[in-house]
């Protein structure tokens, strides 16, 4: 039988660079908060059957209303109260899901990242079954210096940078595994795929894409507005 795939919505964050009073998961693109249009790619995809957002635990009732009453979705089976800090959150949506049986595949995706595309999904579900892990990397454009204390900078080479996004996909056992290892030692990172890695898994890059932004300040609501803009346009 072909096992199911589940993606953890990371959407529990304050979103503080913005610079504003409403959470940035709940900004308006178009008059749509930019979390329906993430979860609207998952929805509609043809190799997700589990929707699992994690939102801040005050706003589980309001999301889980406008999830499913709201907009009808389907697949979104629980909405999932965050921790502090994203790792935890992320842990507590795995938590949800560690003992379905069936569950074969676990993508985790950004909850302002609302321009992932269909083929981006497929690539990251079957990637992750073939090696275990999928991360959507992009090149670096820009020269990067790595700045030590007394202003000393070192140039690294561009080539050899990217740049990584989500979603990031992992087997189940794989990435359940990472996050207990981590609750154990007691470390913390940002990226999922880090974790892995430090179980000494090898971790597979596979394409992304340069649309595939994280809406994090001002100027990239511009950017979006701009892709929506242009998709209409089409």
């Amino acid at each position: 039988m072909v096992g199911k795939t589940a993606v953890i919505i990371a959407a529990a964050g304050s979103g503080t660079r913005m610079n504003l009073d409403q959470k940035k998961q709940y900004l308006k693109l178009k008059g749509k908060p930019i979390l329906i249009y993430t979860i609207e790619k998952f929805e509609f995809s043809n190799f997700i059957d589990l929707i699992i957002p994690v939102v801040p635990e005050t706003e589980v009732d309001y999301c889980r209303n406008l999830f499913v009453n709201g907009y009808g979705f389907k697949k979104v089976h629980k909405v999932v109260p965050g921790g502090e800090e994203r790792q935890s959150s992320v842990l507590r949506g795995l938590n949800y899901i560690k003992n379905d049986r069936d569950l074969e595949i676990v993508l985790i995706h950004d909850g302002v990242r609302p321009f992932v595309d269909e083929q981006l999904i497929e690539r990251s579900v079957k990637t992750a079954k073939k090696y275990g892990s999928a991360v959507p990397a992009v090149r670096v454009k820009d020269t990067i210096k790595e700045v030590h204390e007394n202003d000393k900078l070192h140039t690294l080479k561009r080539e050899d940078l990217r740049a990584v996004q989500t979603p990031q996909a992992f087997k189940k056992d794989i990435i359940i595994r990472a996050y207990n290892n981590a609750i154990s030692n007691e470390y913390y990172a940002t990226d999922d795929s880090f974790l892995v890695e430090r179980q000494g898994k090898k971790i597979k890059l596979i394409e992304g894409s340069d649309r595939n932004i994280k809406i994090t300040t001002p100027m990239d609501l511009i950017i979006a507005e701009t892709f929506l803009q242009t998709a209409n346009c089409q």
